[in-house]
């Protein structure tokens, strides 16, 4: 099942319900130190992929860049916040406020648009409450919020602030580059709210991660992640899980089925792309890998079932 012709991805999760293959699902595996990237399952011949919210981290190594860490005197709840893919919780909900209070802006300002919270327990409570929507509950509603104050500190245009041509945007693309050691263009696309995200090889992806998560000078962003992974994601996220129930192991997901993972004492890192983007088959390739690296032992369920919980099937992991 190859995402396109130049690409070869491998068989990772097979579902069988009473000795039928009810479900398969393909991917990509790539493990990587500091020098080079030195283990890969499926073959993606440097095909670029997007890296949707993937990119958060590296987009707030300009909080540390440009020093707005300090210029609006941010916790570090609040430089995870700026990094999540959050499930609009009130943790969620209320650091993302505190935020844009010291900013000194409003919601109004927010373009990354509205959308019910990720949380199921979050949605059962607004619902029984009569709770409207708020744009805070977006799941990159941090990201925003951080893109606003680097732009009001610098003085660069607030209400653009989303656009390719922006100032902030370029800085992005620029500093993504640099940090991923991208030597050449690759598709640019809008991403889900709303901003500019770029694509890259795996292998570059890893790069980017083990150059801002192993440098001193972005601690305070390991130290988010590694801190605050309740911010980082939330309810039933499989970052949250992983570093919740790991030493030293950084993990953030991205749309489009990806997986990025550091591990912050060896400087080593892997990621993992789904190609149908299935987030259940993600996750367990992702905690499989991590068990296979002995790098945390995270348990996981694999057995099928009805709804009653009567087991009917077994998912096979094929990972390495």
């Amino acid at each position: 099942m190859p995402i396109n012709n130049k690409t070869k991805p491998e068989l990772l999760i097979k579902c069988e319900r009473d000795e039928l293959v009810d479900e398969e699902h393909f991917g990509f595996i790539v493990l990587s130190n500091k020098n080079k990237a030195f283990d890969f399952t499926g073959e993606t011949n440097n095909y670029p992929f997007y890296l949707r919210s993937c990119a958060k981290p590296l987009q707030a190594s300009l909080v540390i860049d440009y020093e707005m860490d300090k210029f609006y005197d941010m916790t570090d709840e609040e430089i995870a916040i700026c990094c999540a893919s959050h499930t609009g919780e009130e943790i969620h909900v209320n650091t993302a406020r505190k935020l844009l209070n010291k900013i000194g802006l409003d919601e109004s300002y927010l373009k990354c648009g509205l959308h019910k919270p990720l949380s199921k327990t979050e949605q059962s409570k607004m619902l029984l409450n009569s709770t409207p929507v708020n744009i805070l509950h977006n799941n990159c509603s941090g990201k925003h919020i951080m893109m606003l104050g680097l732009c009001k500190m610098k003085n660069w245009d607030i209400e653009t602030y989303y656009l390719p041509e922006h100032p902030l945007q370029k800085a992005i693309k620029t500093k993504i580059y640099d940090l991923c050691k991208v030597q050449k263009n690759y598709p640019v696309t809008t991403d889900g709210c709303g901003v500019p995200i770029v694509s890259m090889p795996l292998t570059n992806m890893l790069q980017g991660y083990l150059n801002l998560f192993t440098n001193p000078k972005y601690e305070r962003i390991k130290n988010a992640f590694l801190k605050h992974p309740y911010i980082i994601g939330g309810e039933d996220r499989t970052d949250t899980k992983i570093i919740e129930h790991s030493d030293g192991i950084i993990a953030k997901v991205g749309a489009g089925g990806l997986c990025v993972v550091v591990n912050s004492k060896t400087e080593e890192a892997f990621v993992v792309k789904i190609s149908d983007c299935d987030m259940k088959a993600r996750e367990l390739v992702v905690i499989q890998v991590l068990k296979n690296l002995h790098w945390a032992d995270i348990e996981i369920d694999t057995d099928v079932k009805t709804i009653n919980g009567k087991i009917v099937g077994k998912i096979k992991i094929l990972s390495k």
